[in-house]
């Protein structure tokens, strides 16, 4: 007797999320790590806050997150003036983006980490050790989050526990969400302790980079059948998470002296994951590696000479 039957209810997100966990326990251990870590950061920075010692940062952070969603905006927008971007240019942008996400996390993230470790402990072993550990935080994070949120690729499809019980719209929304969110935290994380030449430059290179990816955002919309003016409405909100992260950002890194280059690794992790995880992949799925790997060396570029000119 055939006990499969076709008509049967998906199971419910909590049931999904029970099974996705049993299936990849080490993940959901990763996960489970991640968010108790980053949940003894924050409520370590609200103390700190109730304490009357505010992050020095904080008009600055959500200011610079301000400025991702107002620049996502900008590019979503300019998906009702092109209505058609050919899919080379797409991957080039795209690839613009993973290669000023990278050096964000290189010279912006990575190394004023090391920096700050470095000064905190006073070995430069275990200063980079510390910004090792961020880095290892905000992978397990990520991962963590992309195995148990429901969302879409369009390479690979519907991914995550539940995504059966969403619509298209909604796990585009998700995908969209993940991938905003370790730039806002960045951007809060750089400022968190005051200092210009680590968040300026950062944050303007999101910003930059923003612009291209509202506009992909937009056509990814549009190739899923969604209607111009509600894929550009998505593509613009989709932004309103870098200010988000922000916040998230600076109450990371605005606890305890180590918390500054954790917080700075983790956002570094988190970015270079969804770079290598999600950006990279898309970009080369069309056959047009070289010039996406152009627009990722153009991207590397420029935010090189921007972190030598404003930090």
């Amino acid at each position: 007797m055939d006990t499969a039957n076709p008509a049967l209810p998906p199971p419910s997100l909590r049931t999904a999320w029970l099974l996705q966990a049993r299936k990849h326990p080490l993940v959901a251990a990763g996960l489970l790590l991640g968010l108790v870590a980053v949940g003894v950061l924050l409520v370590n920075s609200i103390v700190t806050l109730l304490a009357g010692t505010a992050s020095l940062g904080l008009r600055e952070g959500l200011l610079a997150g301000s400025a991702g969603f107002l620049a996502t905006a900008f590019g979503a927008v300019g998906g009702l003036v092109l209505r058609k971007v050919g899919q080379r240019t797409e991957d080039s942008m795209l690839g613009f983006a993973a290669g000023m996400m990278l050096a964000a996390s290189s010279f912006s993230l990575i190394l004023p980490g090391i920096e700050a470790g470095t000064n905190i402990t006073g070995s430069s072993a275990l200063g980079a050790l510390t910004v090792v550990l961020g880095l290892g935080l905000g992978v397990l994070l990520m991962l963590g989050l992309d195995q148990f949120t429901p969302h879409t690729h369009e390479s690979c499809g519907d991914c995550g526990p539940g995504s059966d019980r969403l619509s298209r719209v909604w796990l585009f929304v998700l995908a969209i969400t993940l991938h905003n969110l370790p730039e806002g935290m960045a951007m809060g994380v750089s400022f968190s302790q005051g200092d210009m030449s680590v968040g300026l430059p950062l944050s303007t290179a999101i910003a930059i980079q923003d612009i291209p990816e509202g506009l992909a955002v937009v056509m990814a919309l549009r190739a899923a059948g969604i209607p111009i003016l509600r894929a550009v409405g998505l593509a613009a909100l989709s932004g309103l998470m870098e200010p988000l992260g922000a916040l998230l950002g600076l109450g990371l890194a605005g606890g305890f002296a180590l918390a500054y280059p954790v917080g700075l690794g983790l956002a570094a992790g988190a970015m270079l994951f969804v770079v290598s995880h999600e950006v990279i992949p898309e970009t080369h799925r069309n056959g047009h590696q070289t010039p996406a790997t152009l627009g990722l060396m153009a991207g590397f570029a420029l935010m090189m000479m921007l972190d030598t000119a404003l930090g």
